[in-house]
C-alpha cells in the first residue's frame, strides 16, 4: 500500500477533485438506491388493485415508530395516496418520484465521472513530467547501462498502466463502498434478520477472491520487465536495420523479438487467467447466496408469519441481487490494482534514480572564461574498469589542443569531464582556477560547444535544428552560422529550405549534411570553448573538405579541444597531447613529437592519420 499512496501523491491537490467527487457520488448513490427502494411503493399499488377505494380509508396503516423502517414508511404513503387519491393517481405520484430520482442520480454520477476522468489525467500528466524530468536530469553514465527502449517502456506504457488501474481503483474506492453501505443500510430497514442471514457470502467471497489474485502482482512486474526487453529489440531493430541487413541478420533480430513477445503474451494469458476468474466466481457465489435467500426469504413471505410483505420481499430480492456489483468491483479494482502497483514501482524506480553529478547549493555561475582550464592529478573509472591514470593537463585560453592516440586511450571521455557529463573520481579540473564542482553546470556548459563524431539531429526542420534549444533565433543568425558551417547552398535546394523536415535523425540528408548542421548548431551558440570529435572519415572527398573547412572556422578564436583523426588538424594545432591507456605519454608540438621519436611518431608511420 505504500507504493499505492506514494503514487496517488501525484494526484495532488487531490482535494481539488476528491470534495466534488464525493459530494457527487454521495447523492448519486443515494438517488440510485433510492430508485431501487421505490419498488417498494409501485409494487403495493399494483398488488392492491382497484378493490373497493371509497370504503377503505380507515385502513390505512399508521406511521411506523422506528425512522429505519423504511418499508413501513413507504407502505404508510403509498396507502395514504392510495386511500386520498385513487390507484391510477398513486400510480402515477409513484411513477413520477422514480423519473426524478432516477434523473438526480444519473446526473451527478454524470458529474461525478468527469470529474474523476479530470483527476486521471492530472494525475498522468504529474506523473509523467514528474518521471521525464528526472530522467532529462540523470548524468550521462545512467544511460550507459540501461537500455533505451525499457526506459521509454516505463516513461509511456508503465506510466499509462499506473494511469489507469489506480484512478480507476480510487474511483472505486470511493464508490463502491458507499453504494454496498446503501444497499445494506436498506437491506436492513427491510429486514434485519434476512440481511445478517445474506451477510455471510461477503466473507467466504473475499476469502476466495484472495486466493485466486494472489500472485496477480509477481506476474504484473514479469509482464512490465518483458515488455521493456521487447521495445528495447523494437527499438534497435529499427535504429539498426541497415547493419541488421547488412550482417543478413533478419531472422535473427525477428526471432529475438518474436520470443520476447510470445513471452509477453505468454505473461498476459497467466494474469488474464486469474483477473478474469475473480469476477465469474464472486459472481457465481452471488447467485447462490440469492437463490438461498429466495427460498428462505419466500418460505417467511407463504407462511405468513415473517416480517416482510410481498412486496417488500421482491423489492428485497432486487436490491439484493444489486448488492454483488459494487462487491464484484472491489474485486475487480483488487485484481487490476496488482498491474498498477507492478508499472508503478517501476515509474518509481526511475523517479528515485538520483542523478550523481549535481550542483552544490548556491553553486557559482560563470559567465566568461577567462584564462585556463587545468586538469590535476584526474583519475576516473567506470567501476572498476579504469579509464584515465593521472591526467595533467593546462589548456590556455585561445588554444587549439589535439588530442591523438590509439582508440580506447580515453579521449572521449577526458572530453566529457569538462562539461560534466561525467566527473572525476580522484584529483580536480579547474576552470579559471575554480573547480568545476563549485560552479553552476547550466552556466559552464553555456561556454561550451560540442560536435560529436556522431550527428545528433532531431525528427525537426532544418532551422529548428540549427537554433536547437536557442528559442530567439531569428532568420538571419541562422543563416549566417549555415554559411560559416558550408550548409547554406544544400540548405537553399531543400524542398522547403530551412522549413525542409529532416526525418527521423536527419535520415533524408547525407552524412557531411547533417555534420555540416551540426556544425552550424555550435557556431550560433558562439561558446568560447568548443569541445570536437572530428567524423569525416566516413564522408566522400567533397563533403570530407567542407565539413573539414567548416570545422576550421568553427575553431577560429575559439578555445578548442578536438580529437583529431587528421594530419593537417594535428599539425595546426598548439599543443598535442597524446594518450595511451588512459595516459598522457607525450605533449608537444608536431615538429616536438616526431623527433621525439615516440608513440606519436609511430602513429605518424604507421598512417594513423589522414592526410589532407
Amino acid at each position: 500500500m505504500k507504493t499505492y499512496f506514494r503514487l496517488l501523491s501525484f494526484a495532488k491537490p487531490i482535494e481539488k477533485y476528491a470534495i466534488p467527487y464525493i459530494i457527487c457520488t454521495l447523492i448519486t448513490v443515494i438517488f440510485g438506491t433510492l430508485n431501487l427502494a421505490l419498488l417498494v411503493p409501485l409494487l403495493h399499488v399494483l398488488f392492491k388493485g382497484t378493490a373497493d377505494v371509497g370504503t377503505e380509508v380507515a385502513k390505512v396503516i399508521e406511521k411506523p415508530d422506528s425512522f429505519g423502517d423504511l418499508g413501513g414508511w413507504f407502505t404508510y404513503y403509498t396507502d395514504k395516496m392510495y386511500y386520498e387519491l385513487g390507484p391510477y393517481e398513486a400510480l402515477k405520484y409513484v411513477c413520477i418520484v422514480i423519473i426524478i430520482s432516477v434523473f438526480i442520480s444519473n446526473l451527478f454520477r454524470y458529474f461525478s465521472q468527469r470529474i474523476m476522468e479530470n483527476l486521471r489525467i492530472h494525475t498522468l500528466l504529474n506523473l509523467r513530467k514528474a518521471v521525464f524530468n528526472n530522467v532529462m536530469n540523470l548524468h550521462m553514465g545512467y544511460f550507459s547501462n540501461q537500455r533505451k527502449g525499457d526506459i521509454i517502456s516505463k516513461i509511456a506504457s508503465d506510466v499509462q498502466v499506473v494511469q489507469f488501474s489506480v484512478t480507476a481503483t480510487l474511483q472505486v474506492i470511493f464508490k463502491e463502498p458507499l453504494q454496498l453501505i446503501a444497499y445494506i443500510l436498506v437491506l436492513f430497514s427491510l429486514s434485519p434478520k434476512l440481511t445478517l442471514f445474506s451477510m455471510l457470502v461477503i466473507p467466504v467471497s473475499a476469502f476466495i477472491i484472495s486466493k485466486i489474485v494472489k500472485k496477480l502482482k509477481s506476474q504484473a512486474k514479469e509482464g512490465q520487465e518483458t515488455y521493456g526487453r521487447m521495445i528495447s529489440y523494437l527499438d534497435e531493430a529499427l535504429s539498426g536495420v541497415k547493419i541488421i541487413k547488412a550482417f543478413n541478420a533478419t531472422e535473427f533480430v525477428k526471432n529475438r523479438f518474436n520470443n520476447e513477445s510470445a513471452h509477453y503474451s505468454k505473461v498476459l494469458r497467466r494474469m488474464a487467467r486469474r483477473q478474469q476468474l475473480g469476477s465469474p466466481v464472486s459472481e457465481l457465489l452471488g447467485v447462490v447466496m440469492v437463490a438461498i435467500i429466495l427460498m428462505y426469504g419466500g418460505y417467511m413471505v407463504l407462511d405468513g408469519k415473517g416480517e416482510l410483505q410481498a412486496a417488500e420481499f421482491i423489492t428485497y430480492i432486487g436490491i439484493f441481487s444489486q448488492v454483488m456489483r459494487p462487491a464484484k468491483a472491489l474485486t475487480d479494482s483488487f485484481s487490476n490494482v496488482h498491474n498498477g502497483i507492478a508499472a508503478g514501482e517501476r515509474v518509481l524506480d526511475l523517479i528515485d534514480e538520483k542523478n550523481q553529478i549535481e550542483d552544490i547549493p548556491n553553486a557559482e555561475k560563470v559567465s566568461t572564461f577567462k584564462s585556463a582550464i587545468t586538469f590535476e592529478n584526474v583519475n576516473f573509472a567506470y567501476g572498476d574498469k579504469q579509464i584515465l591514470n593521472n591526467i595533467n593537463l593546462n589548456i590556455e585560453k585561445g588554444q587549439n589542443i589535439a588530442l591523438v592516440g590509439p582508440s580506447g586511450g580515453g579521449k572521449s571521455t577526458l572530453i566529457d569531464l569538462i562539461p560534466r557529463f561525467i566527473d572525476v573520481t580522484e584529483g580536480e579540473i579547474l576552470f579559471d582556477g575554480k573547480n568545476i564542482k563549485m560552479l553552476n553546470q547550466d552556466s559552464l556548459r553555456a561556454l561550451i560547444g560540442t560536435v560529436n563524431q556522431e550527428s545528433i539531429l532531431f525528427n525537426d526542420t532544418i532551422f529548428n535544428n540549427i537554433a536547437f534549444a536557442n528559442e530567439n533565433a531569428t532568420q538571419d543568425e541562422v543563416e549566417a552560422a549555415a554559411k560559416i558551417a558550408n550548409a547554406h547552398e544544400f540548405i537553399l535546394k531543400a524542398s522547403e529550405g530551412y522549413q525542409t523536415n529532416i526525418g527521423d535523425r536527419g535520415a533524408k540528408l547525407s552524412g557531411g549534411q547533417r555534420q555540416r548542421i551540426c556544425i552550424a548548431r555550435a557556431v550560433l551558440k558562439n561558446p568560447p570553448i568548443m569541445l570536437l570529435d572530428e567524423a569525416t572519415s566516413a564522408l566522400d572527398t567533397e563533403s570530407e573538405r567542407l565539413v573539414q573547412d567548416a570545422l576550421y572556422k568553427l575553431m577560429e578564436n575559439r578555445t578548442t579541444l578536438v580529437i583529431a583523426h587528421r594530419l593537417s588538424t594535428i599539425q595546426n594545432a598548439d599543443k598535442i597531447v597524446v594518450l595511451e591507456a588512459g595516459k598522457i605519454v607525450e605533449v608537444g608540438s608536431h615538429t616536438e613529437l616526431v623527433n621525439h621519436n615516440g608513440l606519436y611518431k609511430r602513429l605518424i608511420d604507421m598512417q594513423q592519420f589522414a592526410e589532407a
